[in-house]
């Protein structure tokens, strides 16, 4: 019977114990002082859109650096919602780290298309099909020429533009698209003297799985430079047309 009083005592004690410690802890973890900034940029590698430098004065200028502050002042919603204001930012996260300092997660906007418009507009198309301004840095995605209205570009070339992110050989071998004043497309492959007549927008994978194939079974034969244009307006068939000696 002793034995259990002892044992139960010491677990109260214990328990106690632990309760001051760890509140001991967070209130040295709330005064304490950060020492600085984790900062995490996804996809940096393929886009540099935003650097490093850019999200610490951008913190600096709107007098929310964490830097310099105590743990407990710092509010990581405030941080997170003025990064995500900036229109080259997808996401941010924002959050304490054990060695007192504040981590920051940064998702870039992605683009899938450059648009280069005959009424002067020029904008990246991202992923989810929105504008996105152009940055410094240059991206590896195709490029749209012709007649091109912003709701044509976030509809009908959106869908394309998808198409292309998520195969990687027409991603690679799409160098241009242009637009004409009748809304049909044409490409400009990367390899190959030809353009690729698409005709109106949609059926996508459907035309380009069939140009695939031709692609494999004629063009490797015959030679790439064979044709001046490959039209795959109609369904079932596809109409080249050689180029005049």
């Amino acid at each position: 019977m002793i034995k259990k009083i002892f044992i139960l005592l010491l677990l109260v004690v214990i328990a106690v114990y632990l309760i001051i410690a760890v509140t001991s802890f967070n209130n040295r973890s709330e005064t304490a002082v950060c020492k600085g900034m984790e900062l995490v940029i996804n996809d940096s590698i393929d886009y540099g859109f935003i650097t490093k430098n850019q999200v610490i004065k951008l913190l600096n200028t709107q007098g929310i650096s964490p830097i310099g502050k105590e743990m407990g002042s710092i509010s990581t919603r405030d941080i997170e919602e003025q990064l995500e204001l900036h229109p080259l930012i997808e996401n941010a996260e924002c959050y304490r780290t054990p060695s007192n300092k504040i981590g920051i997660e940064i998702t870039q906007r992605l683009p899938i298309l450059r648009i280069m418009a005959n009424n002067g507009d020029d904008y990246f198309l991202d992923e989810k099909g929105e504008i996105m301004p152009i940055a410094n840095n240059a991206a590896n995605v195709a490029v749209v020429t012709g007649s091109v209205e912003r709701s044509f570009a976030s509809k009908e070339l959106y869908d394309l533009g998808l198409f292309m992110q998520q195969n990687e050989f027409w991603k690679a071998q799409i160098l241009q698209i242009n637009v004409t004043p009748s809304k049909e497309l044409e490409i400009v492959p990367r390899v190959g003297d030809h353009i690729i007549f698409l005709g109106k927008p949609g059926n996508y994978e459907e035309k380009f799985e069939k140009l695939e194939t031709f692609y494999k079974k004629a063009l490797n034969q015959i030679g790439w430079n064979k044709y001046s244009r490959i039209s795959l307006e109609f369904d079932n068939q596809i109409i080249c047309t050689k180029k005049e000696k």
